[in-house]
């Protein structure tokens, strides 16, 4: 995700807000969801919101560089990995919303499992987008399978993220390990390194390539597909034959936040059906963790694909990610490029 700064308070009509105080939230869904989140809750509350919009991976890197002296209040959407890594190394505050009952049960395993210092607000499958007028004109069947990523017809024409900013990439790298085993993983990684043509900063960019035609083929949560295609793109998705992972995307309280009421109050709206159905507004699919909230028809249904038993709270681990993406850095990342 490219980096935004967005100053909402000139956006919304609240002189008497400022009596209200502020919050200061870094977010890491799509700038339009960050956009709207901020200004709805402003007008909910009184309070004004200051929004800095960055990918998960850039996010718990500057809450570590922050951590003497912490400068945000809420860390909103990501995916969950990092969040349960900013969770263990005590970058994030425990709290247990009074929403907690409403939310499915993996909204809630992702608190349980973090001591109470991260919550699910939403969750999205892993898989591929395809640009079906480039497969068209090279005659290239779309893939189906995590093995057909590896066929001759894709070289230079996957895109996958960069594990070291992207969450996406790494729940693709820890989808395959749990999927393959380790040591079969890395090999795979290996092989596919010379489909690749860009290991993007941001885990939607491959996906956005796909749509505008700059690249046949990208590795991406299925939802951010839905969105390029609504918004007329030809880009369809496929999630693997083989099985393949899923993010739950998390919210999370920094630890030491200066406006720790505020933070509570928009944790406690984040999680209410009106907050979450802002996500379909601004067209991201992803499924919601209030039970109670509509899941949008066009968003990828959960029952139609093989999904893993992804071990969110072994994958989470700081010493696991860590370990993980140095190995990617040094035997993948570090490879020629093709």
């Amino acid at each position: 995700m490219r980096l935004a700064t967005i100053a909402f308070g000139a956006l919304v009509l609240a002189s008497p807000a400022s009596a209200q105080g502020v919050v200061n939230v870094y977010c890491s869904v799509q700038v339009e969801w960050c956009t709207l989140a901020a200004n709805e809750f402003q007008k909910a509350s009184g309070i004004k919101v200051s929004m800095t919009q960055k990918g998960s991976g850039e996010t718990i890197a500057q809450l570590k560089a922050e951590a003497q002296n912490p400068k945000g209040d809420v860390w909103f959407g990501g995916t969950g990995d990092p969040h349960l890594q900013a969770a263990e190394e005590n970058l994030t505050e425990s709290y247990k919303s009074p929403r907690m009952a409403e939310l499915h049960p993996w909204a809630v395993k992702q608190n349980t499992d973090s001591g109470g210092k991260t919550v699910g607000i939403y969750a999205g499958a892993l898989g591929f987008g395809f640009n079906t007028e480039l497969l068209a004109k090279k005659k290239v069947k779309a893939p189906a399978c995590w093995a057909d990523l590896l066929k001759p017809e894709f070289k230079a024409e996957i895109q996958m993220a960069n594990p070291n900013s992207s969450g996406t990439a790494y729940v693709a790298i820890a989808t395959l390990v749990q999927l393959m085993g380790e040591e079969e993983a890395f090999k795979y990684l290996k092989k596919m390194h010379a489909n690749i043509n860009a290991y993007t900063r941001s885990g939607t960019a491959p996906m956005k390539a796909v749509a505008r035609g700059e690249t046949m083929v990208s590795i991406s949560f299925v939802h951010d597909g839905v969105t390029e295609a609504l918004a007329g793109f030809p880009v369809k998705t496929a999630t693997p034959c083989e099985g393949t992972g899923y993010e739950i995307g998390s919210m999370s309280i920094v630890k030491g936040a200066r406006n720790l009421a505020n933070a509570k109050k928009f944790y406690d709206w984040a999680l209410t059906p009106e907050a979450q159905k802002l996500g379909a507004q601004a067209k991201q699919f992803q499924v919601p963790s209030n039970k109670v909230t509509p899941l949008p028809p066009q968003a990828p249904k959960f029952a139609d694909m093989k999904l893993i038993d992804y071990d969110q709270a072994k994958y989470g681990k700081s010493a696991e990610r860590k370990r993980l993406i140095a190995r990617w850095d040094s035997e993948v990342g570090a490879l020629p490029k093709p």
